[in-house]
């Protein structure tokens, strides 16, 4: 097992993560969504080591000493922490020295890739440049676990597609595996194994991505219909001027008693629904 989080908890004034469990496997992509203020980059932060936690465990790679296992881990933050009057070439110097495997061929290999310019500073660049420029680091010293907060966010459609990709190359070897917190449910739909569902500080739902998937439907049906026997069958709903849309496990039987329409749910559908259900 890569990661094993154990009631894990952290309190802050006006918000606590509350005794948040899950574990990640080798060789898969664990995405973590939630809407802002979820608890994600919490949740991140305190795998990092840049916050300490109230109380709970986890392990990475069956260890607890984060420092010994640096090099096994590389990371992209939302927020960027290098000098903004530093080049991309300072910053990479700086940054391999950390790492006793760092690897300048594969550094190299993405910074073309990737078209950066390192002879720039970091604060003529914009901000998808500098996810590429972090993702380029993350990449370049053989870690076993990348952990990215929102690292899509500021890439252009194209990028993103070929960010996706990168992480697909990544866990081809079976030994790697990738934890990816994001609110753009699109591109975990792509290539997550599996979800974890985060929402005030406590985790909604947990599961392999395509058993979620193949768990809920979202249907649609007649505005009159909407009655509070169906209701009760539904996981969350919303009545429309002409009908209601609905997210439901139950799509058979509800077809047995009224007609609708029925569709496969996107994560964002099933996002959306159980947090509305659960806001009322």
């Amino acid at each position: 097992m890569i990661l094993e989080i154990q009631s894990l908890r952290k309190e802050f004034k006006g918000f606590t993560l509350q005794n948040v469990s899950f574990s990640m496997e080798e060789g898969c992509i664990t995405g973590l969504i939630g809407r802002n203020g979820a608890g994600k980059t919490t949740i991140i932060k305190l795998i990092m080591g840049l916050l300490l936690p109230t109380a709970g465990t986890f392990k990475l790679f069956g260890e607890e000493n984060r420092v010994s296992l640096r090099d096994r881990i590389g990371f992209v933050y939302e927020e960027n922490y290098f000098p903004e009057t530093s080049t991309l070439k300072q910053l990479k110097s700086i940054t391999k020295s950390f790492y006793t495997e760092w690897d300048e061929t594969v550094f190299q290999k993405y910074a073309r890739r990737f078209n950066l310019p390192l002879e720039k500073k970091l604060k003529a660049l914009s901000s998808g440049t500098r996810k590429k420029f972090s993702l380029a680091l993350a990449l370049s010293h053989h870690a076993e676990l990348l952990i990215f907060d929102e690292p899509t966010s500021g890439l252009d459609p194209v990028m993103r597609r070929e960010f996706l990709d990168i992480l697909k190359e990544y866990i081809e070897d079976g030994r790697r595996s990738v934890l990816f917190s994001t609110h753009i449910t699109t591109d975990l739909e792509q290539i997550a194994d599996y979800i974890v569902f985060i929402d005030e500080g406590k985790i909604i739902t947990d599961a392999p991505k395509d058993e979620l998937l193949d768990k809920y439907r979202l249907i649609k049906g007649r505005k009159e219909d909407w009655t509070s026997e169906i209701q009760e069958l539904c996981c969350g709903g919303k009545l429309h001027e002409f009908g209601f849309e609905a997210l439901t496990e139950h799509a058979d039987l509800i077809a047995k008693k009224i007609a609708i329409q029925s569709e496969k749910a996107s994560l964002e559908n099933i996002m959306f629904y159980l947090l509305e259900k659960k806001d009322v």
